[in-house]
């Protein structure tokens, strides 16, 4: 577990509550040594804070997103919608606005790990639909054979989808597949998080050919099963 927060005391504080859960944290205190130590250390998971010195947090969730798939649960002490909603669209997971408590912290990091615990997922079966298939034992993805790399956000949200095309999901219940981002920016966050995956897996994202809009009523996977 990697924590990259420039407060040292507010990071001794979650190291701390890191050790009672039972991780080993390391921490770092800007974003070079935080790209250094994902490299080094290959943690399960990044606490990493937005106003890194040296290189800020939003530019490290883009340098990691361009060759890994570490979890990414981000600290802002900014409270503007769109400074979180970038942070999405970098690929983070979740994010937490400051002040926060510790056991807030705590619960959330645990969402975020079950969502991305590679084990088994008790058998359940490869899915495939529009092209696409998702294999929740692997949690890996397939658009028309090519992997796709997606966040555990865009996951979650492409594996329902997948197991019921045409369905018309609303942003609520894409919202509850993701099961951890604040309430605060609900229909605007899952937005951002269907607008990541047109580019990963429609030829043209501008013009979408899968992943349609509802208007009035959110989203749905358009096209045939198998």
């Amino acid at each position: 577990m990697l924590v990259a927060e420039d407060d040292e005391k507010q990071a001794e504080l979650i190291r701390r509550s890191l050790l009672s859960e039972g991780h080993t944290p390391t921490v770092v205190h800007d974003g070079r040594a935080a790209l250094d130590a994902v490299r080094r250390q290959r943690p399960d998971l990044v606490v990493l804070d937005l106003m890194l010195p040296v290189i800020d947090g939003f530019a490290v969730c883009r340098m990691l997103r361009r060759d890994d798939d570490v979890p990414v649960l981000m600290l802002t002490a900014r409270t503007a919608e769109d400074d979180v909603l970038a942070g999405l669209e970098l690929g983070a997971d979740d994010y937490m606005t400051k002040p926060y408590s510790p056991r807030e912290l705590m619960a959330r990091i645990r969402t975020v790990l079950r969502r991305t615990d590679r084990q088994s997922s008790g058998g359940q079966r490869v899915v495939r639909a529009a092209g696409i298939s998702v294999d929740p034992v692997r949690r890996e993805i397939l658009c028309e054979g090519s992997p796709v790399k997606c966040t555990p956000g865009e996951y979650e949200i492409l594996l329902a989808m997948v197991a019921e095309p045409e369905r018309v999901f609303s942003r609520r219940q894409l919202l509850e597949c993701t099961r951890g981002i604040d309430r605060a920016a609900t229909e605007r966050a899952i937005d951002v998080h269907i607008m990541n995956l047109r580019k990963k897996i429609e030829p043209d994202p501008r013009r979408p050919v899968r992943l349609l809009t509802v208007f009035g009523a959110g989203y749905k996977l358009s096209g045939p099963r198998g």
